[in-house]
């Protein structure tokens, strides 16, 4: 059972939940219909559509008063030249937050092989963004040792100010993943990835669309993560923090808020954000 403590750090977590979205063409509508302006907002990047709908998404939402996160993918940019030319697209929008995975991109666009070298560039640059999110990875990567991603994590420290976890169904994996890093001298504070509600229909219908990679390879890629959204009465969202309510609203854990992979059902997403909220005693504070 919760206690008043965890029910008041879940509370607080969904106040502090961002949205990470697709740039499909009918996104810009579902954000505008869905969250209000200043509602923070995570756009992925993907080789099939380019790093240009990212971008380009970004300023569409930023010009409507978003808090705009574009996920600026390593192995998507040529070099330092299109990155000053990215920096100098997205600082006069106000934008302040970047996510900086080393993305799926095969062969890279450039001499950036890992989001590391994309991170130096960037201080080079001046350090343009306030604030840079790198990836975590509570369950193993299908290519990278647990212990090199949690080193991978270590290196970046000096270049980032916030770590984003990628998806994990099980709250004991999540609680060990953070225990180590944390144990590692990792004090960089955490968005924990969960994924909001899904219809199973628009899920695998997404699947074709996603704007990460053919269909083909995005499936063969996420083949797990599908199975547990899309089952009837499998994984939830909701289940998942009410289980993991007690590691993650502890003081060391240093869990800033939510990271919600949306697959672009935002005002489902939404809905059952809210009512989560209001079942928890309503909303605290601003929400972001």
């Amino acid at each position: 059972m919760r206690n008043k403590v965890a029910t008041e750090g879940l509370r607080r977590l969904l106040a502090n939940a961002r949205y990470e979205v697709l740039p499909t063409a009918s996104c810009e509508q579902m954000v505008l219909e869905s969250l209000p302006p200043g509602f923070t907002v995570t756009i992925t990047a993907s080789p099939s559509k380019g790093l240009e709908a990212t971008l380009d998404l970004a300023e569409r939402l930023a010009g409507h008063g978003y808090d705009v996160v574009p996920h600026l993918a390593a192995r998507m940019v040529a070099g330092r030249s299109e990155l000053a030319e990215i920096v100098a697209r997205l600082v006069p929008l106000g934008i302040r937050t970047v996510f900086v995975p080393a993305g799926d991109a095969d062969p890279p666009a450039g001499n950036y092989q890992a989001s590391l070298d994309l991170l130096e560039d960037l201080a080079e640059l001046g350090r343009p963004f306030p604030n840079v999110g790198v990836t975590g990875y509570p369950e193993s990567h299908p290519s990278i040792t647990d212990d090199l991603t949690v080193q991978a994590m270590w290196d970046k420290r000096h270049f980032a100010t916030e770590v984003v976890s990628n998806l994990t169904f099980d709250p004991a994996t999540l609680q060990t993943w953070l225990r180590r890093m944390r144990e590692r001298g990792i004090t960089l504070p955490l968005l924990v990835g969960v994924p909001g509600p899904v219809d199973r229909t628009k899920l695998l219908m997404m699947a074709t669309k996603i704007g990460v990679g053919e269909s083909t390879r995005f499936l063969a890629k996420h083949r797990g993560t599908l199975t547990r959204l899309a089952a009837p009465g499998g994984f939830t969202g909701e289940k998942f923090l009410e289980r993991s309510a007690q590691s993650l609203t502890a003081p060391n854990a240093l869990v800033a808020g939510l990271h919600v992979f949306t697959f672009n059902q935002v005002a489902e997403t939404e809905r059952w954000r809210q009512t989560m909220l209001g079942r928890l005693g309503g909303p605290i504070g601003a929400v972001s």
